[in-house]
């Protein structure tokens, strides 16, 4: 992007931007804050547009408490730019969602849209943290951001009891509708369950699923019960240790009073598998599970069969998704087309389908994987590629393929529309592809939500009067 984000060419605060709690920050956790997204040349730089007493070795100094430098407003105006703007309905959400394993927030972009608030989120990855962080409002005053998940369910240390590990996610966690969660793909080990079991364990789940990063999620929603939960995995989470790691799964949401949408499905017409294809011109495949709290009674009825009732009425075009020009460092270099064409070829002659993807403008891409920094091989831009001349002619040697650039990727999993290019890239080339490869199409995820949002409202109302209740029926119990 030529420009810092929040800026126009006159570099102004964008228009559109809505009330936001940066000015709860002081001038170094403002400053601190911008420097989780970007480079501190690059802040520098950024404000030294108002005022060129600031250099790198200023700010650095500041950031270390060697220098007490003050911001001026117009300079705390010019960081607040920086960050990303409130949403429109912040402060007044319909629910409220919790955001795990949440990459470059692509489920959060999802929930979100449709009027949902995020007050907790979690991810390890330093890189895809700041490109969240560049993207996605967080709150100084309701909002946390946490790194390891583990250190708030404490399912590493083997010493705290259940009661304490629960007390303590309650304590870090703020009370929330939906729980969100990507989780990794683990298998389950079995070892040691019947030792464990007779330790007197109140949850199956702490035997069955311990030392994997569902755990930590299973922890978290028997500690704060939400609702309602939306989970995403990989399509083969089904098959996976055949079949062992999804039965114990979905035992874990059983036990713990959550009924799971579509749960006996069967094989090869399962709804909770989702193409995204429907939504954008890329085929990927991803299994949801959505989960509502038993004893709300909000459940009965609800089916991702109907997800082909929001489906877009127009969906987009690969070569809608492309710019016009591209730096021609996304262009193959002859040495690789040649290596990837003659791969392909020798595959082909075996009767393989090992081989890279030319994708035309009206065709469906493959699925973008977190490899494609590598070579690109999956999608390939097709420049005008003619299979009826000669592979080393001239014209098929100027036509070579491109890459996708990442802010192409951005509109191929739709952080952006076509057109658009709002998505900010903080991070290089190579981070960008794997957080694009590793992140879920956003449309489809907007779709999921829109479906879950009136049994959320509901959940919610639903539990509001529980808690409300809850406190009169134990003075009754008292006084009785």
């Amino acid at each position: 992007m030529s420009l810092l984000p929040g800026l126009d060419a006159h570099n102004t605060v964008d228009p559109t931007a809505h009330a936001s709690n940066y000015d709860l920050l002081g001038d170094r956790q403002l400053l601190e804050r911008v420097l989780e997204i970007y480079d501190q040349g690059t802040v520098a730089t950024a404000l030294r547009d108002i005022d060129d007493r600031w250099c790198r070795e200023t700010l650095n100094r500041m950031i270390k408490g060697k220098a007490k430098q003050k911001v001026t407003r117009a300079e705390a105006r010019r960081l607040i730019a920086m960050l990303p703007c409130a949403p429109r309905h912040q402060g007044r959400a319909d629910f409220t969602f919790i955001d795990l394993f949440a990459g470059i927030g692509g489920i959060r972009r999802g929930f979100e849209s449709i009027g949902g608030e995020c007050v907790f989120t979690s991810e390890w990855d330093k890189y895809a943290v700041r490109t969240y962080k560049a993207n996605h409002y967080c709150d100084p005053a309701t909002h946390r951001f946490n790194r390891d998940i583990r250190d708030v369910t404490l399912s590493a240390c083997a010493e705290v009891d259940e009661d304490a590990a629960y007390a303590h996610i309650d304590k870090e966690i703020p009370d929330h509708d939906v729980l969100l969660a990507g989780f990794p793909c683990q298998p389950f080990s079995l070892a040691g369950v019947s030792k464990k079991n007779s330790m007197g364990r109140k949850h199956g789940f702490e035997c069955d699923a311990q030392g994997t990063l569902f755990f930590d999620v299973a922890r978290i929603i028997a500690a704060k019960r939400p609702p309602a939960f939306m989970l995403e995995n990989v399509k083969n989470l089904k098959s996976h240790d055949k079949g062992q790691t999804f039965r114990i799964i979905c035992e874990a949401l059983d036990e713990l009073g959550y009924d799971v949408a579509d749960v006996a499905a069967p094989k090869g017409r399962d709804p909770k598998v989702i193409d995204a294809r429907h939504f954008v011109p890329q085929h990927r495949e991803r299994i949801v599970l959505v989960g509502f709290r038993r004893d709300l009674n909000v459940h009965q009825g609800f089916t991702l069969r109907d997800m082909a009732n929001v489906y877009p009425k127009h969906r987009p075009s690969f070569g809608d998704l492309l710019d016009d020009s591209v730096d021609e460092k996304y262009i193959l270099t002859p040495n690789l087309w040649d290596y990837l064409y003659r791969y392909a070829k020798k595959h082909r002659e075996k009767g393989n389908g090992f081989g890279f993807g030319l994708t035309g403008r009206n065709d469906v891409a493959r699925t973008l994987s977190a490899r494609y920094h590598k070579d690109g091989s999956e999608i390939l831009v097709d420049r005008g590629f003619d299979e009826r001349k000669p592979f080393d002619s001239p014209q098929n040697l100027r036509n070579r393929p491109r890459r996708l650039t990442p802010q192409e990727c951005a509109r191929l999993m739709g952080f952006d529309t076509p057109g658009e290019s709002r998505f900010v890239v903080p991070v290089s080339d190579t981070q960008a592809y794997r957080q694009f490869g590793n992140s879920v199409v956003v449309p489809v995820f907007e779709a999921v939500a829109k479906l879950m949002k009136p049994r959320i409202i509901e959940a919610r109302r639903k539990h509001q009067h529980q808690q409300q209740q809850a406190p009169h029926q134990t003075e009754l119990e008292l006084a009785m």
